[in-house]
């Protein structure tokens, strides 16, 4: 490749992933901070049915891709690729913004979580837009027998998308108290996007088509159909869904269990405070992300089937055995506690005039130097204590670990894990899809078969194995942490097995 050509795809490379980057940012920033806004916007006398329900909004806004792939996918082969992924960047970053305004559910009531969940669904529907055009633009700029390695930079934005997002939120709750942040500073990160996607417009305005497809438009060999072309013909149809079922549904749960279940887990399950999850997964993910583009590169040598296929497989045989490790790490029954260094603090917090809450702190110390905080919480009423829909005395109990070097070390290692298995099915899986496409339906048909796996199947995996989770640690099943992992094992084995059989290698150069 010349010098030339080489500093245009950079170019190419640089303004489609800098606004990629900024979408997966604006969209993981509320995963990010799913604990916190769970109190904000929901009913806060039930926070487990609060966290559900945040992370079932989380999740609303992945269902709604599919249907944002299909509405900008048929604007990008109609219009072009440019001028649709200028429209999902600034509904992105708009829908974002307004997120940090809403007043909080004791301010406006349950028109606070209507509003987060409307704006939700049009960050998803902004976001089944941008990635297919992004990939599309990269890839028909991209030299022959290349693909892999200049779209596996596209697929590096959205992993640095959930780094910044975390790293902003550090650097904010570093700025502000404790009680600043959880009052109005978890609003900051949602108005910081608006000033990325600014400076993204201003570069991305100044881009060119792509030259695939303006000689296509051109020489009038447009799609005046694309919905039609894309999903009524039966042979471009079977290539829809063999790249469904075939690749992006097993890619979509392996993605979200290395990033945002192992989040989720480390927080939730193993109670590990929120800023030091916040860092191990930032550091793991600095450590694993140049994989993408060593998988991507390596596909076009190999072929993209047989990476992604070993990705899945690696991470069906493995995913137990990793959270096994990762939950005995700080399993507290495996410490030793020092008990003279126990401290019990009481303390009353008054709700209003009938309300009151009796709050025990408990701070406990153990050898390996890990230190844990539990806030037991019992709530009175006219004198009296509350009880639950079953009876039991209505108890909140929040433990938080602050875990040891080692610990914290083990568990950056157990995430890098993860995401090297992410690396491999999703780093290859942008030139995977564009080379099974014409030119003319590529940004309608690679859309939806990648929407429907990350957005459906990779999207519900939170809140499915949250729920598992629960369920089975209230049936009282010792092992209920492994639960949640049943959800993505069987469908990236369901996934394997038809990549397997029907997946050809052909594929890589179909549409080449």
């Amino acid at each position: 490749m010349s010098n030339n050509s080489k500093k245009g795809i950079w170019k190419v490379i640089s303004a489609s992933s800098m606004g990629t980057m900024i979408e997966w940012y604006d969209f993981y920033i509320f995963g990010s901070l799913a604990v916190v806004l769970s109190t904000k916007f929901f009913p806060s006398d039930n926070p487990t049915a609060a966290f559900l329900s945040t992370l079932a909004t989380f999740a609303a806004g992945f269902v709604v891709r599919p249907f944002g792939a299909l509405f900008f996918g048929r604007l990008g082969d109609l219009i072009g690729r440019k001028y649709t992924f200028m429209v999902t960047l600034m509904l992105m970053g708009g829908a974002t913004f307004v997120i940090g305004c809403i007043p909080s559910y004791e301010s406006i009531g349950f028109l606070a979580p209507v509003l987060v969940l409307i704006l939700r669904l049009l960050q998803g529907l902004a976001l089944g837009g941008e990635y297919g055009g992004a990939a599309t633009y990269v890839a028909e700029h991209a030299p022959k027998g290349e693909k892999g390695y200049w779209t596996s930079w596209i697929q590096t934005t959205a992993t640095v998308g959930l780094f910044i997002s975390l790293m902003v939120i550090l650097i904010t709750k570093s700025l502000l108290s404790k009680e600043a942040f959880d009052d109005w500073g978890w609003r900051v990160p949602f108005w910081v996007s608006i000033l990325m996607v600014y400076v993204s417009y201003l570069i991305r305005k100044n881009m060119d088509e792509s030259p695939v497809f303006a000689k296509a438009k051109a020489e009038g060999k447009t799609a005046t159909n694309p919905l039609k072309e894309s999903f009524g013909n039966k042979y471009n149809l079977k290539f829809v869904l063999l790249a469904l079922f075939g690749a992006t549904m097993g890619q979509g749960v392996v993605w979200y269990t290395g990033q945002f279940y192992a989040m989720n887990f480390l927080k939730t399950v193993q109670s590990i405070d929120s800023s030091q999850v916040d860092m191990l997964l930032g550091i793991a993910l600095i450590l694993g992300t140049p994989f993408f583009v060593f998988f991507g590169w390596l596909s076009d040598k190999w072929g993209r089937k047989s990476i992604m296929m070993a990705g899945m497989l690696l991470a069906i045989l493995l995913y137990r055995p990793i959270y096994r490790a990762m939950y005995d790490s700080t399993d507290l029954t495996k410490k030793v506690e020092i008990a003279e260094q126990t401290k019990v603090v009481p303390s009353l917090k008054e709700i209003d005039a009938t309300k009151l809450d009796s709050v025990y702190t408990t701070t406990k110390a153990y050898t390996d130097g890990t230190v844990v905080e539990e806030i037991k919480t019992k709530h009175f009423e006219n004198g009296k204590l509350m009880f639950d829909d079953k009876g039991k005395e209505k108890v909140d109990t929040k433990v938080t670990k602050t875990i040891n070097s080692a610990d914290k070390w083990f568990l950056v290692f157990m995430v890098f894990i993860q995401v090297i298995f992410v690396t491999m099915v999703y780093g290859p899986i942008a030139a995977f899809l564009v080379e099974m496409f014409p030119v003319k339906i590529r940004y309608t048909s690679m859309s939806l078969p990648y929407h429907v796996g990350n957005g459906i199947f990779g999207g519900l995996l939170p809140a499915i194995s949250t729920y598992f989770v629960t369920n089975a640690k209230e049936a009282g099943d010792p092992e209920f942490y492994l639960e949640g992992l049943w959800y993505p094992i069987a469908i990236a084995a369901v996934c394997f097995v038809i990549g397997m059989i029907y997946i050809d290698r052909k594929i890589n150069t179909l549409h080449d």
